[in-house]
């Protein structure tokens, strides 16, 4: 591309929001990491890159490690939020980071910001590069407490040049996670990497890596909170830390200590799995339906049994939604499944069936992943209130594929040769749904059946 195309395409960029400006280069620098082609995107990150950076005259992409920004907001990265869903305490948005960054470079903390970046020209990964990083985390976390602090003079003009009102809401709490970096990372190293049950052990290791007079404050200890139940293999049991400091599992007094919040957090997530769930089975994917139920069934229960939880409180009423919007996405999923099934196993005269008619074999791949997921709404069909029509419906749906794939075996015996291939195809799609609901073994015994009817009709035809 030629120096004119350039800076007009630099232009263009540096027009853009910073909300702008940061989704697309989030969604370039993925495009890098998964290999596509990546020409343009690796021109426009470069442009991107320099206008945040203030640099006029850097020909070279720093690696990614080596981002000026990047190394800035390292320690916020366990707390970063980057979907639309509303964040909770002891989240950030990514989208806030980009404005808060070019607020530094431009007006909040620009020396050291410019210092800074000379320091990383020279610096290596080990050494002096984290030095200067936790130099200047400490720079802007002044510049940004100083400007987030209640008594500043004419507060809303200076805030309102950091960014729009989002990212305005995340500037306190990005100050104090970067000036109690040390603390956060200390209690990080105390916890294991993963705890498989939070149990009376775990939560007494857990009470006593949070006695750091920093943590305990109402603005980090949900960073902290978050910090631990990212290390749990079911994220919902962090509630158990807060039941442990209320010294009661009623949710007045567990709401009366800091660390309530912990049921805040865990309500939330799970309402975020349910979202994520919800719009899976909106957009027809199932990949992880399984992992998503697991985990929305074990929250709901825990939080049933181990909270004193009133259905007119906000927390009762929030985990009611939670089972209400889940078991109504799933409902409505499940009632469509039989129909789907039974538009391609339909059995129809010979006359009714076209020539050269076809079956899409991707409807057919569809329709047994909704069996599946019928199936593995069964196993947690109790907790989020669909036993009924999920024990209906699978039930009908076996009765159904069974009969179904008997008389389609049949079929092949005899019927005009000119529809043979439509219901091969058929028996093809019922031994698929047969392998979901019964089974390999039942689906490779109803293929036999197919085989040797196909086998047996044309050694008749011969013979004759």
């Amino acid at each position: 591309m030629s120096q004119k195309s350039t800076e007009r395409l630099r232009d263009y960029l540096a027009q853009l929001p910073p909300q702008s400006q940061a989704l697309l280069m989030r969604e370039l620098e993925r495009a890098v990491e998964r290999g596509d082609d990546v020409t343009v995107a690796n021109l426009v990150l470069e442009q991107l890159r320099k206008i945040v950076r203030g640099a006029e005259e850097d020909e070279q992409i720093q690696p990614r490690s080596d981002d000026p920004a990047r190394l800035l907001f390292r320690p916020l990265e366990p707390f970063l939020a980057e979907t639309n869903f509303p964040t909770r305490a002891g989240q950030l948005r990514r989208a806030s980071l980009l404005p808060i960054w070019q607020w530094l470079a431009r007006e909040g903390a620009p020396e050291a910001a410019r210092e800074f970046e000379t320091a990383l020209a020279a610096a290596t990964e080990s050494g002096p590069m984290e030095i200067a990083a936790r130099k200047f985390q400490l720079a802007a976390a002044e510049a940004i407490l100083k400007i987030a602090a209640p008594t500043q003079d004419d507060r809303q003009r200076a805030l309102s040049r950091v960014g729009p009102p989002s990212v305005v809401e995340d500037l306190l709490p990005i100050g104090l996670v970067l000036q109690a970096r040390e603390a956060l990372e200390t209690l990080g190293s105390r916890l294991p990497s993963q705890i498989r049950v939070f149990a009376d052990s775990q939560i007494a290791s857990a009470t006593e890596a949070l006695k750091l007079p920093s943590l305990q404050t109402p603005q980090l200890l949900p960073f902290a909170l978050s910090l631990i139940a990212q290390r749990l293999a079911a994220p919902w049991q962090i509630v158990r830390l807060a039941i442990k400091m209320a010294a009661s599992d009623d949710e007045l007094r567990v709401a009366a200590t800091p660390y309530g919040v912990a049921v805040t957090i865990a309500l939330h997530d799970l309402s975020f799995v349910a979202a994520c769930l919800r719009t899976d089975i909106r957009r027809g994917h199932f990949d992880y339906v399984g992992e998503q139920l697991k985990t929305l069934h074990d929250g709901v229960r825990g939080l049933r049994t181990e909270l004193d939880l009133r259905n007119d409180s906000t927390w009762g009423r929030q985990l009611t939604s939670v089972r209400a919007d889940t078991s109504n996405a799933l409902q409505s999923e499940i009632d469509s499944v039989p129909g789907r099934v039974r538009r391609i196993l339909r059995q129809r005269a010979d006359k009714d069936i076209a020539a050269g008619a076809r079956i899409d074999m991707t409807e057919v791949e569809d329709a047994a992943a909704l069996i599946d997921f019928v199936a593995v709404c069964r196993t947690y069909a109790s907790e989020l209130a669909i036993n009924e029509v999920t024990l209906r419906t699978f039930s009908d749906l076996q009765h159904y594929v069974e009969q179904s794939t008997e008389g389609l075996v049949q079929s092949l015996r005899g019927g005009d040769a000119r529809v043979r291939a439509f219901r091969q195809q058929q028996v093809k799609a019922a031994i698929r749904f047969c392998e979901v609901l019964f089974g390999h073994d039942y689906a490779s015994l109803m293929n036999r059946a197919a085989e040797n009817a196909v086998t047996g009709e044309r050694k008749s035809s011969r013979a004759g």
